[in-house]
């Protein structure tokens, strides 16, 4: 196959013995195990129960209806380079009964191991960025770099670091059974003295061991503003996003229908975007370790070109027994690994996933909702540490983050419980006093916007202009990326301003050190469905609020 890291492949069926449940699949490396591995009661495993796991599969009469008369069908992949080669095979007996008919050639990429899918983050200082990519060369066959300079001027080499993780890194299955896949390497290297807001080029490169080098095509990125710059500053916020099928196949956890749509808008509106944050339930692999190729690819025109900052959710943490804080095998067995390995975030360490980061005028505290948030843990004192750190003059805008709504949402879950109400005993006290200004949250499949709010009452009657000091912190539900949409309870609190169950994101724009504007925005058309501004000044942030107030002297 030509294309270099994708290609359109017809396969072609002509069967004496049609039937209506015939299907099929593609399975990455071509040769694979055809016998029925059954699922051993863990729920994350799906069918089709086959030992070796197809990375995707279509019915064989998705193309034509006569197929069952006929026999004869005609399929259409879409193939992903994923540094392996590629078969196809047709099975009978649907998806719960699979039996094996034929196998087709093996077909593979010109240069499987090509390095791929770049993605951008942040690093632990202002001017630094990083990127990760994947390939199939490990250190012993390749040496990493990434070649960079300001566009236009002569380029430099920065070398890079590699890792990857076996099937022993994995905790349960699936991941850790039929789900797993060779991951390939990771590289990152860390791009460091940036130039504020200049343009750079970029290109993979991996240098042979007989001289020849294995290059990317080029890519291009915009360096950060210096904390507190006074600019035009752009923000998108989702989480829960997932991936699909351009070619309309069927994969594991197949649940994710807003996805593309989502990528879509943010890849047309690109050139108006500066960072990007998505905010826990990355990929919903679930196990299935070949389904953040498809991600990394589905999204790799975005995490190419700005950064592209991931928080941890449920489905790349928890699994039972792991330290996870919630014990449920949401992850299939993944157990933080692989997001903490393929995306770099500036963490202390990768494995407690939370962390802090600045873009100009924002300063952003990164929650891990996977572990203990609670008061007197170790992350409890990060976000205080993280929160009290902001200097309000220089960067107005405080944000926090985390998957699971450690905040406030109105849809019905578990016992009808708002959110996570441990979640704001402990920590609402702290957005209140460190005066938050928006918190972002996934986990819930849905758009809602609260008034500005602390324990539980509204502090600020407005609902789309705020001037002058806030008084409370905004929440924002933000799941609605692309998995299946969540449903709101049966009752509107007072307290929620805006509800609506569709797939979109959030937009901020902050025009200056005063004025902020808030979008809420679909996915299917990109307009704008909701929206607030807050104007002030830095003594409105100073202002004494309730349970925010700085101690004062008599004393002269």
């Amino acid at each position: 196959m030509e294309g270099e890291d994708s290609q359109w492949i017809t396969v072609k069926i002509d069967s004496p013995g049609p039937s209506e449940d015939d299907w099929v699949a593609v399975f990455s490396p071509a040769k694979f195990n055809s016998s029925t591995c059954p699922s051993d009661d863990e729920p994350r495993q799906q069918a089709p129960y086959i030992c070796s796991a197809p990375i995707k599969y279509k019915f064989a009469n998705d193309s034509t209806a006569d197929y069952t008369k006929t026999g004869k069908a005609s399929l259409k992949f879409r193939l992903i380079n994923q540094r392996s080669d590629f078969s196809f095979a047709l099975f009978s007996g649907g998806l719960s009964n699979p039996k094996l008919l034929a196998v087709s050639n093996t077909i593979a990429f010109v240069s499987p191991k090509a390095p791929l899918y770049p993605r951008l983050s942040q690093g632990k200082s202002w001017n630094e960025m990083t990127v990760t990519w994947t390939s199939g060369y490990n250190v012993i066959e390749a040496v990493p770099f990434v070649a960079w300079g300001l566009k236009g001027e002569p380029q430099s080499q920065t070398p890079a670091g590699t890792l990857t993780f076996s099937r022993n890194s994995m905790c349960a299955p699936p991941a850790r059974t039929v789900g797993w896949r060779d991951p390939g390497f990771f590289h990152t290297s860390f791009l460091k003295e940036l130039w504020p807001n200049s343009l750079y080029t970029y290109k993979l490169g991996h240098r042979l061991f007989n001289g020849s080098y294995i290059w990317s095509k080029s890519y291009y990125f915009k360096s950060s503003p210096y904390p507190g710059q006074d600019s035009l500053q752009r923000v998108v916020i989702f989480g829960d996003m997932g991936k699909a099928e351009r070619d309309g196949s069927n994969e594991y956890s197949n649940y994710q229908p807003g996805s593309l749509n989502t990528t879509d808008q943010l890849i047309k509106d690109l050139d108006n975007i500066d960072i990007v944050f998505h905010i826990g339930d990355i990929t919903y692999a679930n196990g299935y370790i070949s389904q953040w190729d498809q991600f990394t690819s589905q999204v790799e025109h975005i995490t190419s070109t700005v950064p592209y900052m991931i928080a941890s959710g449920n489905h790349e943490r928890d699994v039972p027994g792991t330290g996870s804080f919630y014990d449920s095998n949401d992850s299939g067995g993944e157990c933080g690994v692989l997001a903490e390995t393929m995306f770099y975030v500036p963490a202390e360490n990768r494995a407690k996933f939370w962390y802090s980061t600045d873009y100009g005028m924002f300063h952003f505290c990164i929650a891990d909702s996977e572990h203990d948030w609670r008061e007197g843990s170790e992350q409890y004192r990060f976000i205080e540490n993280c929160l009290a750190s902001a200097d309000r003059q220089k960067q107005p805008w405080l944000i926090f983050a985390a998957h699971r709504v450690l905040g406030y949402s109105s849809s019905y879950w578990k016992d009808g419980s708002f959110g996570e109400p441990m979640g704001r005993e402990s920590l609402q006290k702290l957005w209140q006093k460190y005066k938050v200004d928006i918190a972002f949250f996934g986990h819930i499949h849905n758009y809602e916007r609260t008034c500005p709010i602390y324990q539980n009452q509204c502090v600020n009657k407005e609902r789309s202009h705020y001037s002058g000091t806030v008084n409370g912190t905004i929440h924002i539900v933000v799941g609605g990326g692309g998995s299946h949409l969540s449903e709101f309870g049966p009752v509107q609190p007072t307290w929620s301003v805006y509800r609506d169950v569709d797939f979109g994101f959030v937009k901020l724009t902050a025009f200056n050190h005063s004025s902020l504007l808030f979008e809420y925005k679909k996915s299917s058309d990109g307009k704008v469905y909701d929206s607030f501004t807050i104007s002030r000044d830095y003594r409105d942030v100073l202002a004494c609020v309730y349970d925010g107030c700085e101690p004062t002297t008599l004393a002269s």
